[in-house]
């Protein structure tokens, strides 16, 4: 019985960590991504082109330079 309740408390911890690491994980994510948005924005992207067509415009030309 003992056995049973320190299981159930690790487990309890552990979903506790887990959920606290993600919350972390997605906000420091999401600051990030408005971050580089912005920067591509306002220094990236070429005339009436959006953010996600420069991101990947910026992509492609880094991966055939990298070739």
């Amino acid at each position: 019985m003992a056995k049973s309740k320190i299981v159930k408390g690790i487990k309890s911890i552990e979903k506790n960590v887990v959920n606290g690491y993600k919350i972390i994980e997605n906000t420091v994510v999401g600051g990030y991504t408005k971050i580089e948005d912005k920067f591509v924005d306002a220094y990236l992207t070429k005339d009436g082109e959006t953010v996600e067509q420069a991101k990947k415009r910026l992509k492609q030309e880094t991966d055939v330079n990298k070739k």
